[in-house]
C-alpha cells in the first residue's frame, strides 16, 4: 500500500501531484497518533479510510458502532481491524452519543464521522448536558487544495452554522485563524490573512455581508479578534488574485494573498467549496472546531486521499492542543 497522499492519489489514476497535503501528512506523522472515536464506521468507505489512516500513523481509532455490522463490512472488505478497540451499540444515535462520552472520559482525542448523518453526529455534541460544546460556537472548516494556487485556502463556513449573524461570525472568524497559524507553521511569513467576503469590495448598507465585513474588520483592530490580517468587504477575485487586486487599486496585504475565506453564509460556502473541487479539481479536507475536541467531518462521497488529508489536520490540531490549552 502506499505510504503517502501523493502514492494514494496515485494509485487511483489521479495524475497530479497534492504538494499541500502531502506537507500536512509529513507534518502529521512526526506525532503520535490522535486517539480518535470513529462514530459509526458501518460501511466499506468510512472503515477502509480509518485503517489506512491508522496504518499512516494519522489516528489510534476506537471503532463505536454495532459491532456485528462493523465486523461484517471488514470480512466483507477484508480489512483487519483486529488491532482496534470497538465499542458496541444499538443504532448510529447511540454510536454518536457513546463516542462523544469517549471524550468526555479523556479517552478519545478526536471524533470522526462514519455513516451516519452529519446532523445525528453533531446532536450529541452539542447536546446540553452530555456534549462537548465550548464557549466557542462551533464551525466548520474546510481545507482546499486547490491545483495552481500557492497555499491552502481555508473557507468557513460551509458546513454547520446556516445563517451565522455577526456574533457568530467572531467565533467562525477567530476559529478559523486559530487552525490555519497551525495548519501553516514553517511556511511563508507565517501570516494568517483573512478575507470577508461579499460580492462587492465597498461597504453598501443594502448588502448586509459587507457591513458585518466591516464590523468583523474594526473588530480585529481592537483587539477582540486576534492573530491575523483582516480585509473586507472582498469578492472573490480579489482576495485570492493580486492581480485582480491591483486592478481595482486595492491597497492591502491581505487583498490577493487571503488564505482563509469567510463567506457570508452556509449557501455560499458550500457553492465555493464545490466549485474549487469540481471545476478546478480541487481536494478539501473538512474539520469541526469550536468543540472540546476536533471532529473530523467527511462526506460518505470524499475520496479516500480527502479523508486521510481530514485526519493529518485533525492529528496537527491535536498535537497542539496537547501543549497549549487555547486551541480549538
Amino acid at each position: 500500500m502506499p505510504d503517502s497522499l501523493e502514492a494514494q492519489k496515485a494509485e487511483a489514476g489521479g495524475g497530479r501531484k497534492h504538494e499541500k497535503f502531502e506537507r500536512l501528512l509529513a507534518r502529521a506523522q512526526r506525532h503520535p497518533p490522535l486517539v480518535t472515536a470513529v462514530v459509526h464506521p458501518c460501511d466499506h468507505a468510512s472503515l477502509d479510510s480509518v485503517v489506512e489512516a491508522a496504518r499512516l500513523k494519522l489516528i489510534a481509532p476506537i471503532l463505536v458502532g454495532p459491532a456485528a455490522r462493523i465486523r461484517d463490512v471488514a470480512a466483507a472488505g477484508k480489512l483487519d481491524i483486529t488491532p482496534f478497540e470497538l465499542v458496541d451499540s444499538e443504532h448510529s444515535h447511540d454510536s454518536a452519543a457513546k463516542a462523544v462520552a469517549l471524550v468526555r472520559a479523556g479517552r478519545a482525542e478526536a471524533l470522526m464521522k462514519g455513516s451516519l448523518h452529519t446532523d445525528e453526529l453533531m446532536g450529541a455534541v452539542v447536546a446540553r448536558d452530555t456534549g462537548i460544546r465550548t464557549a466557542r460556537r462551533i464551525s466548520h472548516c474546510f481545507i482546499m487544495d486547490v491545483p495552481g494556487h500557492p497555499t491552502p485556502l481555508v473557507v468557513t463556513d460551509a458546513a454547520v452554522n446556516i445563517i451565522p449573524t455577526l456574533k457568530d461570525k467572531i467565533d467562525i472568524v477567530q476559529n478559523a485563524i486559530d487552525m490555519t497559524h497551525i495548519l501553516i507553521q514553517q511556511e511563508g511569513d507565517g501570516l494568517v490573512r483573512v478575507a470577508i467576503l461579499s460580492a462587492m469590495e465597498t461597504v453598501n448598507p443594502d448588502v448586509p455581508s459587507t457591513l458585518e465585513a466591516a464590523a468583523l474588520c474594526k473588530m480585529a483592530d481592537r483587539g477582540q479578534i486576534k492573530g491575523a490580517l483582516l480585509e473586507g468587504p472582498l469578492a472573490l477575485d480579489n482576495a485570492i488574485s493580486p492581480e485582480a487586486a491591483a486592478i481595482k487599486g486595492i491597497v492591502s496585504p491581505v487583498a490577493g494573498h487571503a488564505n482563509v475565506l469567510v463567506v457570508p453564509d452556509l449557501e455560499a460556502g458550500n457553492m465555493l467549496a464545490k466549485c474549487m473541487s469540481f471545476l478546478a479539481g480541487a481536494d478539501a479536507a473538512g474539520i469541526v472546531l469550536g468543540a472540546r475536541v476536533p471532529i473530523i467531518l467527511t462526506s460518505r462521497a470524499d475520496a479516500k486521499l480527502t479523508r486521510l488529508a481530514s485526519c493529518a489536520v485533525a492529528s496537527l490540531l491535536g498535537a497542539a492542543r496537547r501543549t497549549s490549552a487555547g486551541i480549538v
